[in-house]
């Protein structure tokens, strides 16, 4: 069926190089995050802070979220044990938080994304950088009037002393979450960028693409293989729709447009249940089970809805 030059110009030499700069995205992104490269941040948190009208700690969290999500609501959570923090204000605080917690994981995710889907990567990443963004302004918005005026803060005086940087440990550290990020991935990658080749070639995507245009219902912006790419967010993993996402895009299925949408919208679908899986145990080891619960709720809804927009406005105008 396919011809060994096919199936080298067309599989394998793409794969072997999306699995090359992989390896080395996530090497260097797992690098960045080991060696705490965002605490200089703490001195953009204090105007960010006065704004929303937070405390201190708030500001500190926040800072600390940008190289430890577990660290900065830790913060929180004893703040709000020491009655140093009301529920209001944690609530805000956990979801000012976003901001940076999506930066930690950006180098990393960055290298993963752009082997994969390529031209898309730009738009897809500048969407999710945008929504982040608007949820921040959001959370400092609703903090400007519902919570009352602070005194000045002093944000840096919360953060715990700089430590000095053990190279041994750090290159440890990275070596750990090398070895289990990149085996998830690839277990995910190699399969799924190959079962889409191979789907592509067969015409399967054709004759999906008669039976949806008679039973698509809410998904009916995207085209059918862009729908399965939202599948395959569903009912495995993100990586499993870029690994989709990349295949369609590289056999011109489908458009950046198309591939930067699908992956918006499985994202939307598929990250609540994934907070339930990832989130829901560390969450409920620091806050209580029915706090964390209930924080969980409320920063899967403003991520969803900060993502409907974005992604609303990119469907009118990208």
């Amino acid at each position: 069926m396919f011809s060994l030059p096919e199936l080298w110009t067309g599989l394998f030499f793409p794969l072997l190089k999306i699995c090359m700069f992989i390896s080395m995205g996530v090497f260097v992104g797992n690098l960045i995050e080991a060696l705490n490269w965002t605490r200089f941040m703490a001195m953009f948190a204090t105007p960010l802070v006065r704004a929303g009208r937070l405390k201190d700690i708030s500001g500190a969290s926040f800072s600390m979220a940008f190289f430890s999500g577990v660290s900065a609501n830790t913060m929180l959570a004893e703040a709000y044990e020491q009655k140093r923090l009301t529920r209001k204000e944690l609530v805000l605080s956990n979801l000012f938080n976003s901001l940076p917690t999506y930066f930690l994981h950006l180098p990393t995710t960055f290298f993963i994304i752009a082997p994969l889907i390529k031209a898309a990567a730009l738009p897809y990443l500048f969407l999710t950088i945008s929504s982040a963004v608007l949820r921040t302004i959001v959370v400092i918005f609703i903090g400007r009037f519902i919570l009352p005026a602070k005194e000045d803060q002093c944000v840096v005086c919360e953060l715990p002393a700089n430590e000095k940087l053990n190279m041994k440990k750090v290159l440890q550290k990275v070596k750990t979450r090398f070895s289990k990020r990149f085996k998830k991935i690839m277990v995910f990658t190699v399969p799924i960028y190959t079962l889409f080749y191979v789907l592509q070639h067969t015409g399967f995507f054709a004759m999906t693409e008669r039976f949806m245009s008679e039973h698509v219902g809410i998904l009916s912006f995207l085209p059918p293989q862009a729908i399965s790419i939202v599948v395959l967010q569903l009912a495995a993993e993100f990586s499993a729709g870029l690994a989709a996402a990349g295949s369609l895009l590289d056999s011109g299925a489908l458009g950046i447009k198309e591939v930067v949408l699908a992956l918006i919208t499985g994202n939307i679908l598929s990250s609540p249940m994934r907070a339930v899986r990832h989130q829901l145990p560390y969450y409920a080891g620091i806050f209580n089970p029915a706090l964390a619960m209930r924080l969980i709720v409320y920063n899967q809804s403003l991520r969803a809805g900060s993502l409907i927009v974005v992604g609303v406005g990119y469907y009118f105008w990208g």
